[in-house]
C-alpha cells in the first residue's frame, strides 16, 4: 500500500466480498454453465476488484504497480514453467523418457498388474509431469493389459488414475505442482518436500491395497497384450536406447538434492538431452532446437511413421517452451485479479472474520480443504483451485506462524489430486472417457487420490509434519487485522 494508504475507505464485511463472489459467480456461470473461457472471467473479476479499490481511492497506478508486484514475485517460477516445457521436450528428443517408459513396459508382470499399474504410471508421470499424458498413453495400455488378464476393470482404472496423479502432484515438470509453489509463496523443491509428507503414506497405503487385491485370485498368468508388444517395438525402431540416456533426469535430481539453482540446472539438462538426441538419436541440432521450443514431434524421425501405433505420437508429441504459454497466460489474469484485490484489503478483512471461528491449526487445515474441494467442484479447474485458497488462506497460515509450504501442500492434497474424481470436471470426464470406466467406479479404487486429504487433517490435529516460521518470521510476516476489524465496527 501507499503513503496515504489511511486516507481511503475501509471496506465493510459485505463489500469485502463483492470480489470474491463476482470472481466465484463468473466462474460457476461463465465457465462451468456456458463454456466460457477463463482468462477473460478472471480479467472480468480483476476489473470488479479494481473498481472496488478506485472506489477506495486509489489511482489507475496504485493499481497497475499492486498488479505488477504480485507478478513480480512470481516471475522466477513462471521462468521455471517455460524451461519445464523446454525440458519435456528435449527429453523427448534425447530418448530420456521413451527409454524410461520402455524399460517399464517390459518389465510388466501379469501376475502384480494392479501395482504394476500404479508403479509404471507413476514413473511415467513423474518423468513427464502430465498425469493425462501418462494416463491417455501407458494407462490406456495398462487397461488392455488388464482387460486381457480379467481383472477388474475399474480397480485398474483407479490404480492408474492414482499412479497418474502421484506424478503430477510431485513431479517438478507438473505445471499444477510449480502453479501451487507460486501462489502459496514457496519455493518449489520446498513444497515437493513438504508433499512427501502426505503424499509417501498415502503412495504406501495404496501399494498396500493394489498387492493385496492382486493377490485375491483375479489375475492369471498369460502373455503381454499385444497393445504393450507394439509400443515396445515402435520406441525400439524409433530411438537408440542406451543407459546414458538417463543422465538428464541425473543431473536434475543431483541438482535438486544438492539445492542447485532450479533455472540454470534445467537449462543445463536441456542441454544435455540435446546433445544426447543428436549424437544417440541421429537427429539434427536444428531438430534439437525446434523440441526445446515448439515441443518434440515424432515426424522428425527420418522415414514413414504413419504406420506406427498411436499411443506412440501422443506419448512422444509433446513439450517446448511455447506449450506453457497457456498456463502462464491463466497466471497473469489469475494475479490481475489478485493484486487488485490485495490493493483493496479485502483479504484481510475476510481473513479477519474467518479467524475469529478458526482457532487451531486443525480448523485452518479443515477449511483449506474445503475450500478448495468447493472450489474445484464448482469451477471444474484445477488452476483456480490452487489460487483462490491460496489467496484466501495465505496470510492466516502468516498470522498462526505457520509456513506457507503447509498451505501448497494442503491446497494441492485437496485440488489437483481431487478433481479426477469429480465426474463433471474436466479431468473426471477426460479419464472416465480414456479409460473406458465411469468415475464412480474407479473412484475407490483411486486411493492415492483421496488418502491425502485424511493424512492432512490427522497432521493438522497433531501437528505431526506441520512446518513452522522462525520467530522473528512470525512477527513480520503479517500486521495485525485488528485494526481492521474495529474501524469496520
Amino acid at each position: 500500500m501507499n503513503a496515504t494508504q489511511h486516507d481511503k475507505k475501509t471496506l465493510s464485511f459485505g463489500v469485502a466480498l463483492v470480489p470474491i463472489a463476482a470472481m466465484l459467480g463468473l466462474l460457476i456461470v461463465g465457465y462451468g454453465v456456458m463454456g466460457l473461457r477463463i482468462e477473460p472471467l478472471l480479467l472480468c473479476a480483476a476489473a470488479v476488484a479494481a473498481g472496488i479499490a478506485w472506489w477506495q481511492g486509489y489511482r489507475w497506478d496504485d493499481i497497475i504497480d499492486s498488479v505488477v508486484g504480485k507478478l513480480a514475485k512470481a516471475m522466477p517460477v513462471i521462468m521455471i514453467l517455460i524451461c519445464v516445457g523446454g525440458l519435456i521436450g528435449t527429453w523427448m528428443f534425447s530418448g530420456t523418457i521413451p527409454y524410461m517408459v520402455y524399460w517399464g513396459l517390459k518389465l510388466i508382470s501379469p501376475q502384480y498388474i494392479l501395482i504394476a499399474a500404479f508403479f509404471l504410471t507413476s514413473v511415467v508421470s513423474v518423468c513427464t509431469g502430465t498425469s493425462w499424458g501418462s494416463a491417455g498413453t501407458v494407462g490406456v495400455a495398462l487397461m488392455g493389459v488388464a482387460a486381457g488378464l480379467d481383472v477388474s476393470l475399474a480397480a485398474a482404472a483407479g490404480a492408474v488414475v492414482s499412479g497418474a496423479y502421484f506424478g503430477d502432484k510431485i513431479s517438478p515438470l507438473s505445471d499444477s505442482t510449480n502453479f501451487a509453489a507460486i501462489v502459496a509463496d514457496t519455493t518449489l523443491f520446498e513444497h515437493i518436500q513438504h508433499l512427501l509428507y502426505t503424499t509417501i503414506p498415502s503412495f504406501l497405503l495404496a501399494a498396500v491395497v493394489y498387492l493385496v487385491a492382486g493377490h485375491s485370485g483375479m489375475i492369471g498368468d498369460v502373455a503381454t497384450p499385444q497393445r504393450v508388444t507394439d509400443i515396445v517395438s515402435a520406441l525400439e525402431g524409433l530411438y537408440y536406447f542406451n543407459i546414458v540416456l538417463l543422465l538428464p533426469p541425473v543431473l536434475v535430481l543431483w541438482g535438486a538434492i544438492r539445492k542447485k539453482p532450479v533455472i540454470p540446472l534445467m537449462l543445463s539438462a536441456c542441454v544435455l538431452a540435446i546433445i544426447l538426441g543428436v549424437a544417440l538419436q541421429g537427429l539434427s541440432l536444428r531438430q534439437g532446437l525446434d523440441a526445446f521450443m515448439d515441443g518434440f514431434s515424432i515426424t522428425m524421425f527420418p522415414g514413414e511413421t504413419d504406420a506406427i501405433i498411436a499411443d506412440v505420437p501422443r506419448l512422444l508429441n509433446r513439450g517446448g517452451m511455447f506449450s506453457m504459454m497457456s498456463t502462464i497466460l491463466l497466471v497473469f489474469c489469475a494475479f490481475s485479479f489478485a493484486g487488485a484485490l490485495t490493493l483493496t484489503g479485502a483479504l484481510n478483512i475476510i481473513i479477519s472474520r474467518l479467524l475469529t471461528v478458526i482457532r487451531s491449526v486443525g480448523g485452518l487445515i479443515a477449511a483449506t480443504i474445503g475450500t478448495t474441494i468447493l472450489v474445484t467442484g464448482a469451477t471444474s479447474d484445477g488452476k483456480l483451485a490452487l489460487l483462490v485458497p491460496a489467496e484466501l488462506f495465505k496470510d492466516a497460515y502468516r498470522r498462526m506462524g505457520l509456513d506457507t509450504k503447509n498451505l501448497s501442500r494442503t491446497i494441492e492434497d485437496a485440488g489437483t489430486v481431487i478433481e479426477p474424481l469429480l465426474p463433471w470436471t474436466s479431468a473426471g470426464v477426460y479419464m472416465a472417457t480414456t479409460l473406458g470406466v465411469s468415475t464412480l467406479d474407479l473412484l475407490p479404487w483411486a486411493v492415492q487420490c483421496y488418502a491425502a486429504i485424511f493424512f492432512a487433517l490427522i497432521y493438522g490435529v497433531t501437528g505431526f509434519g506441520i512446518a513452522r516460521l522462525p520467530a522473528t518470521d512470525k512477527a513480520q510476516a503479517v500486521p495485525d487485522a485488528a485494526p481492521l476489524v474495529a474501524r469496520e465496527q
